[in-house]
């Protein structure tokens, strides 16, 4: 099974990059160590992370809890008993309401067991859950870092670790995917505690703008 790391080792990894790579040691040295962000692995975790897609973590933040108020436990047979009406009156879009009702009724057949997934590779994992509706490589890289702790993961298509990414190294705005994914290659096998390192930076930044 691929690598993974743990609130033991945290700090630990993020010195080895540190002392391997002079622009994430300056993030520590600025902002102190990043949060050990994780998530547990639920169908609810799983429904936040698609609301997350494509809007501000504020606003999956409140359409995850309106859907919560709605219905008390988020467990897939409890969202299925929402119209679509009663979704939308949850600010979750058509889109949305589609891709997590797909996800609730593949759970409840057994087409998805999220305990099954604990013990998988990295690409049996996106394997299977890129088959399901509304979840592509962005969504299964989330769940990967933050919720089963998979060390060695760089979210491409992440906005926010991508520009702040661009900003640290001092690297040019046009710069292609490919380029980006050979340089971080050098953080290997810890890609994803870089990343939280980048997050970091960027919501440390993003504060410090609007104090």
């Amino acid at each position: 099974m691929s690598e993974q790391f743990s609130k033991s080792n945290f700090h630990t990894i993020c010195d080895q990059l540190a002392s391997r790579d002079v622009d994430l040691a300056a993030i520590i040295t600025a902002y102190g160590y990043p949060p050990m962000w994780s998530r547990p692995n639920t169908f609810e975790t799983l429904v936040h992370i698609i609301l997350e897609q494509q809007v501000s973590l504020a606003s999956a933040l409140s359409a995850l809890n309106k859907l919560k108020e709605r219905v008390q436990e988020l467990t897939p047979s409890r969202l299925l008993l929402l119209t679509d009406e009663e979704m939308r009156a949850c600010y979750c879009s058509r889109q949305k309401t589609l891709y997590i009702k797909y996800l609730a009724e593949a759970m409840l057949s057994g087409q998805l067991n999220l305990t099954e997934l604990e013990y998988l590779p990295n690409d049996a994992i996106r394997a299977r859950l890129v088959t399901l509706k509304g979840i592509g490589n962005w969504t299964i890289d989330v769940y990967l870092m933050f919720v089963l702790q998979r060390a060695d993961i760089f979210p491409i298509g992440d906005l926010a670790a991508v520009n702040a990414f661009k900003r640290v190294k001092g690297l040019a705005t046009g710069i292609s995917k490919e380029e980006i994914i050979e340089i971080t290659a050098q953080w290997q096998p810890y890609r994803t505690v870089a990343t939280m390192l980048l997050w970091h930076y960027y919501l440390s930044q993003l504060a410090s703008k609007k104090s």
